[in-house]
């Protein structure tokens, strides 16, 4: 049985220097369709033609080309962290809350991988 509950969702965070300019390049070459810009949280979603994939757009001063950290939607963030922190999984920090959209947390996998998990609030609005 697995220790983490995961929803039909998986964001692909990738860091970019400027999202709206990113956004802009995803929509033209790829055809994917902005869901909204966080200005405040630095964060920008696009939708893919896969369902359940979104495109996460984390702005950095400095990104990191080829870090992608896949982040799986779960229905309770809290469940799932306290059953996969007593299945001896590590976690990088507390918990981080964009109030009204999403609470988030980085794991690792055993080779030093950074995942995430996070529960979307806005649908619970």
């Amino acid at each position: 049985m697995a220790l983490a509950k995961l929803d039909s969702e998986i964001t692909f965070a990738l860091s970019v220097r400027d999202r709206h300019a990113s956004a802009e390049w995803y929509q033209k070459t790829l055809g994917f369709a902005l869901r909204y810009h966080i200005d405040e949280a630095g964060w920008s979603e696009m939708s893919t033609f896969t369902p359940g994939v979104i495109l996460g757009l984390g702005e950095q001063g400095e990104p990191t080309p080829g870090n992608a950290v896949p982040v799986f939607g779960t229905p309770d963030i809290d469940a799932t962290r306290a059953a996969m922190e007593a299945g001896g999984v590590r976690f990088d920090g507390e918990t981080v809350e964009v109030e009204g959209m999403v609470r988030m947390a980085t794991f690792y996998d055993p080779d030093g991988n950074a995942l995430m998990v996070a529960q979307d609030l806005s649908k619970t609005h």
